[in-house]
């Protein structure tokens, strides 16, 4: 069996291993957790050859640096617009490459984006809580944060030459910061005027967003009388708004019961864009209908299955790509005849 060790030389709050997440377990009070922005991670892992819900790791914007202690495998790095070190060289985002012993890999903010993903191509030696190891940040329970000084063991390391190189990003998700809603289930008890400008008037991110959800600013959102109602089910994306009027979007680690009024609820298909924007971005919600939210998680679906299915196809070994590139263009036989 061959494995691989990865020593951790730094990591930052809220980098941890999660996997396809623990669904089914909300009535007992227990989050799905899981990816931040679950196409990102499944796409690093599909583009890798691991199963789709693997378990990988999530790097915030305090980074990660990590060090090959023994053996080599291939990882493959996806999400927001990170700045990626392999050694001293820059590596794009979006990519998978070998490491090997000695070698470093580095993860930290670029561009843009929150939340990048680092798939491992082998067996990641995790804690699983409930089945998954997606990890429950609040609690800890699962895989865990990562820290300064822990191995990452991965048994049945492999190198996967003929996946290197850039990984293709998705092209079928709006690229704007309009982040359609379905309204509801609450908005009556909200005023005619907030629910106008929630409607029309932009929102920013705050400082106050991890993994359980995200705070906004912008105008107030005055309910009309029902500052608490008894508590029920949320999902994941709700948009509740507390008796001081401010909006808040619940992600990943989300409580499983609130009774503050919801005034909408963001699609599915969003929610990975919304949680890759940072601080101080801006965004707009854009209400449909429920019948037009269906048309569009089936049509994403599609959308989504055709796009992993072409990046899960190999590129082929070295010699397999330079047998298939035209290198020699315009050779001649050698017969031809020679002027005098």
């Amino acid at each position: 069996m061959t494995q691989a060790s990865l020593k951790v030389r730094f990591a930052g709050p809220l980098v941890t291993f999660q996997d396809g997440g623990r669904p089914g377990q909300m009535r007992f009070g227990v989050s799905a957790s899981g990816p931040m922005d679950r196409l990102a991670a499944t796409a690093a892992n599909v583009a890798l050859g691991n199963a789709p819900g693997a378990t990988l790791i999530e790097v915030s914007m305090g980074g990660l640096v990590l060090e090959c202690t023994e053996g080599a495998l291939s990882v493959a790095v996806t999400g927001g617009d990170f700045t990626v070190e392999h050694g001293s060289a820059a590596v794009p985002c979006w990519s998978i490459l070998a490491l090997e012993q000695g070698d470093s890999l580095s993860i930290r903010p670029g561009k843009s984006g929150s939340w990048a993903y680092l798939a491992l191509a082998g067996e990641v030696a995790a804690e699983s809580w409930l089945g998954s190891s997606a990890t429950h940040s609040t609690s800890g329970f699962g895989g865990g944060a990562l820290s300064a000084g822990q191995v990452i063991e991965v048994d049945e390391a492999r190198l996967r030459e003929d996946r290197h190189g850039a990984i293709a990003r998705p092209d079928f998700l709006p690229e704007d910061r309009q982040m359609r809603v379905v309204l509801g289930p609450q908005d009556r008890h909200f005023t005619a005027a907030a629910l106008a400008a929630f409607r029309s008037e932009p929102f920013a991110l705050t400082n106050a967003f991890d993994r359980m959800g995200v705070r906004l600013s912008g105008p107030e959102l005055p309910s009309a009388g029902a500052l608490s109602i008894p508590s029920e089910p949320i999902t994941r994306g709700a948009v509740q708004v507390a008796g001081d009027g401010v909006p808040t979007v619940l992600l990943a680690d989300h409580q499983t019961t609130g009774g503050y009024p919801k005034i909408a609820t963001v699609i599915g298909d969003d929610i990975g864009r919304l949680s890759q924007l940072r601080a101080g971005d801006k965004l707009r919600f854009a209400p449909v209908e429920a019948a037009q939210a269906v048309r569009i998680a089936r049509e994403t679906a599609e959308a989504r299955a055709a796009y992993l299915a072409a990046i899960a196809v190999p590129k082929g070994t070295l010699a397999q790509r330079l047998m298939r590139a035209n290198l020699i263009s315009g050779a001649i036989s050698g017969e031809e005849a020679v002027p005098d």
